[in-house]
């Protein structure tokens, strides 16, 4: 059995998938970009306010969920390039504060609306 998660303090899925899908103790977090959900639009200033962006977005999702930051066991890193990793990675590891996930950083050739970073977490739901 899973349970949708979607919160319009969030962006709206971008094509057939759901912010989030809880299944059994587990929260899947689908990639999230730098979209403002209030507008629509790309927040691309520079990487680090991209990277702000997308982990609110992460965090609107674990909120609507009923979790935080602290729950998050897994994330992963999609660069589309690998200059920014250090930018990112301080971003990043401000919304944390102890036990931090598993994660990986992978160099990508693309992402979805030509942004720079996507981020998706795999969170215990307690």
């Amino acid at each position: 059995m899973k349970t949708v998660i979607n919160t319009v303090n969030a962006p709206a899925p971008i094509g057939p998938y759901n912010q989030a899908i809880i299944a059994g103790d587990f929260i899947f977090v689908s990639g999230q970009v730098a979209i403002d959900a209030a507008t629509g639009e790309l927040v691309l200033d520079d990487i680090k306010t991209e990277t702000t962006k997308v982990m609110e977005n992460i965090k609107a999702i674990l909120t609507e969920a009923g979790i935080g930051f602290g729950h998050i066991v897994k994330t992963t890193i999609f660069l589309t390039d690998m200059q920014n990793f250090a930018q990112v990675n301080e971003v990043y590891g401000s919304y944390f504060t102890d036990k931090f996930p598993a994660r990986e950083t992978v160099a990508v050739a693309g992402l979805p609306k030509n942004v720079n970073v996507e981020i998706s977490v795999t969170a215990l739901k307690s």
